[in-house]
């Protein structure tokens, strides 16, 4: 038993978290989810916020349920989506709810900070794809309605190093997450100052950078007793929640390409340094940072979102399908070729999916479908087309050949997706692990504990580990 170790990682999604508890025995680990909750954006006069106190709160309830067992973890990591972000004062106060990205106050607000800093300036800067809540746009946009907290604030700190803050009482800047931002200089790596001040955004309230794998602090006294559990070490993970799922990704060489599936998808190659020209600035390719000084080079795409939206039609309809229903419905009519392309504006939040999709093979030409088993099929053929493109566009950039595709995250679970997407790319696609930001998550946080040495080690256990299906073109 001397050989054993646990490492907890709280996973908070947009909708929903979880923590898991990891077990290493010598060579191979295990996972169990062992605490749930909800998350969400709460609306108040006008301004959408991430409710954190709630998220603190389920933290802690999950530990008290740890402490009352008797487990004692190792050390506790923590991951989260990206660019949002809360302040506190200078005697530590914690300063409201954070903005959420859903909020409307950043509509138009990249149009005006480009009349300052041209678009292709601020990306060359960089290298984030120009979406309208970037953190540095978030940031102007407080600034321009001379948002308190922000007026009040001595830190910045993004979500996962928020609620580390929350834990400990300690106050880091994660590389990964902050990367997300819009405001690091990809040479430096460190946040861009010049740039900021230009726009009129503080920089006072920015914390220097910290590289994945860093200990924050301990649990304060105040917790650990409450939950009857000693103060366990805080390790500032990869932040970002793609950042750690990519950590997780079972390849054996950097010769692949992955897709974090889900209601979005991410798709791109690890880089030892950002990709930043005419073309990635064109196609609006974005440079996240990744573990061990990589570079995640990668683009947005929509997921099942917009099968999850006509789901919810179907529903409001009185008919109601699950996943595995849904996939036996695109095979039986694998033949319905009409394509629609996922990141059209229109799908983005339309009252009704359905007549969105019609809406668009109406205007290109192409038949509409018969029935619900007609519109998955459509979805999964445009996914599939849709990944053709970005991966061609992909290969133009990598300084290496592309040689199959790693789809992790919930998505990795459809064979039917997976084995179209072989289809449409002419590679190999292997499909697991789902949980893979979980375990990017708990792989930090062992090689912070001198259990594993780099991202490859980690990846030749996590392999060893995780069962993951390979689907060959046909």
């Amino acid at each position: 038993m001397a050989n054993l170790h646990s490492f907890l990682a709280f996973d908070c999604g947009a909708t929903s978290g979880r923590a898991v508890l990891a077990t290493f025995n010598g060579d191979s680990f295990e996972m169990k989810e062992v605490y749930r909750f909800p998350s969400g954006i709460v609306p108040l006069q006008g301004k959408y916020y991430w409710d954190v106190m709630a998220i603190y709160q389920h933290f802690l309830n999950c530990l008290k349920d740890l402490g009352r067992q008797g487990i004692v973890p190792d050390s506790i990591g923590i991951d989260t989506w990206g660019v949002d972000f809360g302040f506190v004062a200078e005697d530590g106060t914690l300063l409201g709810n954070p903005r959420a990205y859903r909020d409307p106050y950043t509509e138009g607000i990249p149009e005006e900070v480009f009349k300052t800093i041209p678009r292709e300036e601020l990306y060359g800067a960089t290298g984030i794809q120009i979406m309208n809540f970037n953190s540095i746009f978030q940031l102007y946009a407080q600034t321009k309605e001379q948002f308190a907290p922000l007026k009040n604030a001595a830190h910045i700190l993004f979500m996962p190093d928020l609620l580390a803050y929350m834990l400990t009482g300690k106050k880091v800047c994660e590389y990964t997450i902050a990367s997300t931002s819009g405001m690091m200089d990809q040479g430096t790596r460190q946040f861009n100052k010049a740039l900021l001040k230009k726009l009129g955004i503080r920089t006072d309230v920015l914390l220097p950078v910290a590289q994945p794998g860093e200990v924050v602090g301990t649990l304060s006294e105040e917790i650990a007793c409450s939950c009857g559990l000693p103060q366990i070490p805080v390790v500032a993970v990869a932040g970002h929640d793609t950042a750690s799922a990519i950590a997780a990704v079972p390849a054996d060489d950097e010769k692949f390409a992955y897709l974090s599936s889900g209601t979005w998808s991410l798709m791109g190659i690890e880089t030892p340094a950002p990709v930043i020209n005419e073309a990635s600035t064109r196609l609006n390719f974005t440079n996240e940072g990744g573990i061990d000084g990589t570079t995640r080079f990668l683009k947005n795409i929509t997921g099942m979102w917009l099968l999850e939206q006509c789901r919810k039609v179907w529903e409001a309809q009185g008919r109601s399908y699950s996943y595995s229903q849904m996939e036996e419905m695109a095979l039986g009519e694998a033949g319905f070729l009409s394509v629609v392309n996922p990141d059209d504006p229109r799908f983005a939040a339309p009252s009704n999916m359905v007549e969105a999709i019609d809406s668009y093979l109406r205007e290109s030409g192409q038949p509409l479908p018969a029935g619900d088993a007609q519109y998955v099929s459509c979805i999964y053929h445009s996914l599939a087309a849709r990944y053709k493109a970005v991966l061609e566009d992909l290969q133009e950039f990598a300084p290496f050949p592309i040689e199959k595709l790693h789809v992790i995250g919930g998505g990795s679970a459809n064979d039917t997706m997976s084995q179209w997407t072989a289809n449409a790319i002419g590679r190999p696609v292997v499909a697991g692990p789902m949980e893979a930001t979980a375990i990017g998550n708990v792989m930090l946080q062992a090689r912070t504990a001198g259990l594993v040495k780099d991202r490859w080690e980690m990846r030749r256990l996590i392999a060893k580990t995780f069962a993951v299906k390979t689907f060959q073109p046909e």
